[in-house]
C-alpha cells in the first residue's frame, strides 16, 4: 500500500491527526508545559550551587561558620526545587495518559465505521491483516506518541534551548565551544529522519503482512491439515517472520547509531569544556562556582540531549503511522448515502433492473463490462431463479440489488425508486441476502440469526429457524444461545447455510436475494427447505441463484444469462421448449444434481 503514498513531511503528516485530539489537546498542552516546567526547575539548581561553590572558603581564611551559612539556605533551595521537579513530573503523566487512550479509542471507532462503509471492492483488495495490524499496533503507537513523544519532545527541545542560553550566561566561551562541537547533532538527526522513515515504513507493513499470514493459515487450517501442507506454509511463515527480523534489526542499528552519536559528542563537548574552563578559572575569567555550574548544567541537558534519538524515531514511526491510518481514511467510499433521501412509504417489492452495466474499477482497460445491458423486472410476491454458466455475472446481479457493489450504468429500482436515492440502511432493510459462502460470526446461534432484526419476537426467530431446517440448533449444548466459533467454523457447511438463510429469513424483507444458499445441502435437507421457502416466498419478491433443477422448480419464472445479459426470461417449460441454450444450461445443472445425488 505503501506505494502510493504521497511523500509528505513528517510535520505536514502528523499535523493531520490533531483534529482527532481537540477534546484531549488542552491536557496534551498543559502536560507539556508541566515537563517543560520539571526540566526548568532542574535547570535552576546549578545557579544555587554556583552560589554555594563561590561562598565556600576553599583557601581556610574565612570562618567555617560562614561557610555552613552559605551551605544551608543552598541545600533548602535544592531540595525545594527537587520535590517541585518531581511534583511537575507527577503532574505531566497525570495530565497525558488518560487522554492519550480516549484519543486511541475515538481513532479506532473511526477506522472501524470507516471500514463498514467502503465498498466490497475494497474490501476485495486489502488483506484483512493490514487492516488489523492499523487498528492496533498503528493507533497504539500514535496514543503512546501523543501522550509521551510530543510532550517530550517539545519540552526538551526548548530545555535544551534555554539550556545552551544558560551556558553561555556563565561563560561565552565554553558556551561556544560546547555549541560548536554539539551542532553535527542536527545535521545528524536530519539524515536520520530522511533514511529512518522508509525503514520504518517497510516494518510496520511487513508486520501487516505477517498479520495477514497468521490470520490465512488460522482460518485455512482444516485445508492446511488436509493437504499435509503445514510445513510449508509454517517455512513461509517463518521467511516472513525473517524478513520482519532483518528490517527491525535495520531500524535498532539506525536508532543505535544515533543514540551513540547523542551520548559521545556531548561528552566530548564536555572534555574540551573542562579542560578550558580550567584554563579560564587559571587565567581568572570564570570562577570556579561559575565552572561547576556550567558542568552540573550539561548534566541537567545529558537526558534532554540523549532523548532526542528515541524521540526523533518515536516521531517518525508516528508519522507511518498517521500515513497508514490515512491510507483508509482517504478512502473514497463509492457508495454514499444521498443528501436527502427518497424513503418509500410502503414497500411493495418491485425491482426493476434497467439497462444494468456493471464493471470492477481494477478491471483492465478495454476489457468490455461484466454486466451489459441486464432488464429484468421481479413482479411483487414474484420469485425469479437467475440461471446461467460459470462467469456470466448471477453472483454479480445479485450483489448489486443490495448495492454491496455499485452499478456504473443503467439502473436498479425499488417500488419505481432507485436505490441510490435510498440510504444504505433503508435499503438493506427491504432487500436482505443469503450467500452462498455462508459468514457466520463469534456469537450466539440467536444473536447469529437475529442480525438483521434484533427486535424480531421468539417465535418469529423459531419460525425462521423451522422454514431453514435449522431445527438442530436446539441440540446444541446451550440451544440457541450456544456460542459459535469463529466464522462458525465449528458447524458443517450445510448447518452454516441454514443459520444463514434463516437469518435472511428473520429479516422480513420485501425482497429476499439468495445466492445459491443451498449448495451444501443434501437433496433431501434442500426439498425439506424448498417446501418450506414455498411459504415465504408466496409474499415475498425473491431472486434466486439456481445451480440445480430443483431450485430452478421453486421459482415461478427463470431469467437466463448469457455473456453478462438477460438472454432470455419466462417460464421453465416455456425456455425449455424454445431456447436452446437453456436447454444446454438445464441439462449441465441435471448431471451436477445427479452427481451429487450419487454421492
Amino acid at each position: 500500500m505503501s506505494e502510493t503514498t504521497p511523500k509528505t513531511g513528517t510535520i505536514r503528516t502528523l499535523l493531520r491527526i490533531f483534529p482527532y485530539t481537540k477534546a484531549a489537546l488542552p491536557r496534551i498542552i498543559l502536560g507539556t508545559f508541566a515537563a517543560l516546567g520539571a526540566h526548568l526547575l532542574a535547570l535552576q539548581i546549578p545557579q544555587y550551587l554556583q552560589s554555594l561553590v563561590n561562598a565556600i572558603d576553599l583557601n581556610g581564611t574565612g570562618s567555617k561558620q560562614a561557610s555552613l551559612n552559605a551551605l544551608y539556605p543552598a541545600v533548602f533551595w535544592v531540595l525545594i526545587l527537587g520535590v517541585l521537579e518531581a511534583l511537575m513530573v507527577l503532574a505531566r503523566r497525570w495530565l497525558v495518559l488518560t487522554p492519550g487512550t480516549h484519543v486511541e479509542a475515538n481513532l479506532r471507532r473511526t477506522l472501524y465505521a470507516k471500514l463498514q462503509k467502503l465498498p466490497v471492492s475494497f474490501h476485495d483488495k486489502w488483506p484483512s491483516g493490514q487492516l488489523l495490524s492499523r487498528a492496533t499496533q498503528d493507533l497504539g503507537l500514535i496514543r503512546r506518541w501523543l501522550s509521551f513523544g510530543i510532550v517530550l519532545l517539545l519540552a526538551n527541545g526548548v530545555t535544551i534551548i534555554v539550556g545552551l542560553g544558560i551556558l553561555y550566561s556563565y561563560s561565552w566561551i565554553l558556551g561556544t565551544i560546547f555549541l560548536v562541537i554539539v551542532a553535527p547533532l542536527w545535521v545528524i538527526g536530519f539524515r536520520f529522519e530522511k533514511g529512518y522513515h522508509d525503514t520504518a515504513r517497510r516494518s510496520q507493513d511487513q508486520a501487516g503482512d505477517l498479520a495477514t499470514s497468521v490470520e490465512q493459515s488460522v482460518h485455512g487450517i482444516r485445508v492446511l491439515k488436509a493437504f499435509g501442507r503445514g510445513k510449508f506454509i509454517t517455512e513461509k511463515f517463518v521467511r516472513d517472520a525473517t524478513e520482519l527480523r532483518k528490517t527491525e534489526l535495520v531500524k535498532a542499528r539506525m536508532v543505535a547509531s544515533l543514540w551513540w552519536a547523542l551520548s559521545v559528542i556531548p561528552e566530548i563537548a564536555l572534555g574540551v569544556s573542562l579542560f578550558v574552563g580550567v584554563f579560564l578559572v587559571q587565567n581568572h575569567q570564570l570562577t570556579i562556582g561559575g565552572l561547576a555550574a556550567f558542568i552540573l548544567t550539561t548534566r541537567v541537558l545529558h537526558w534532554p540531549m540523549d532523548s532526542i534519538g528515541f524521540l526523533l524515531s518515536m516521531t517518525i514511526d508516528a508519522r507511518t503511522a498517521v500515513e497508514r491510518f490515512f491510507e483508509v481514511i482517504d478512502e473514497p467510499t463509492g457508495i454514499e448515502d444521498p443528501n436527502e433521501a427518497t424513503p418509500i412509504e410502503k414497500v411493495e417489492g418491485r425491482l426493476v433492473f434497467e439497462n444494468v452495466s456493471f464493471r470492477y474499477q481494477d478491471a483492465p482497460a478495454g476489457e468490455e463490462d461484466l454486466l451489459r445491458g441486464v432488464d429484468l423486472e421481479l413482479l411483487p410476491g414474484e420469485s425469479v431463479a437467475l440461471i446461467g454458466v460459470t462467469g456470466c455475472g448471477k453472483t454479480t446481479l445479485t450483489a448489486l440489488a443490495t448495492r454491496l457493489y455499485e452499478v456504473t450504468g443503467g439502473s436498479i429500482k425499488l417500488d419505481g425508486v432507485d436505490i441510490r436515492e435510498l440510504t444504505a440502511e433503508e435499503l438493506r432493510s427491504h432487500v436482505a441476502m443469503a450467500f452462498e459462502d455462508a459468514t457466520l460470526f463469534s456469537a450466539s446461534i440467536r444473536d447469529n440469526v437475529l442480525l438483521g432484526n434484533p427486535e424480531a419476537s421468539d417465535e418469529e426467530l423459531h419460525q425462521a429457524l423451522a422454514i431453514a431446517q435449522a431445527q438442530f440448533a436446539y441440540d446444541l449444548p446451550d440451544g440457541l444461545d450456544t456460542k459459535i466459533g469463529e466464522e462458525g467454523l465449528s458447524l458443517s457447511g450445510g448447518q452454516r447455510q441454514r443459520l444463514a438463510l434463516a437469518r435472511a429469513v428473520a429479516a422480513k424483507p420485501a425482497v429476499l436475494v439468495l445466492d445459491d444458499p443451498l449448495s451444501a445441502l443434501d437433496v433431501d435437507t434442500e426439498a425439506m427447505v424448498e417446501d418450506a421457502l414455498r411459504t415465504v416466498l408466496q409474499a415475498t419478491t425473491a431472486l434466486i441463484v439456481a445451480h440445480r433443477p430443483s431450485t430452478v422448480q421453486l421459482a415461478d419464472k427463470v431469467a437466463l444469462m448469457q455473456d453478462g445479459r438477460i438472454t432470455a426470461f419466462g417460464k421453465h417449460s416455456e425456455l425449455l421448449a424454445t431456447n436452446q441454450h437453456y436447454r444446454f444450461v438445464i441439462s449441465s445443472l441435471d448431471a451436477a444434481g445427479a452427481l451429487i445425488e450419487v454421492k
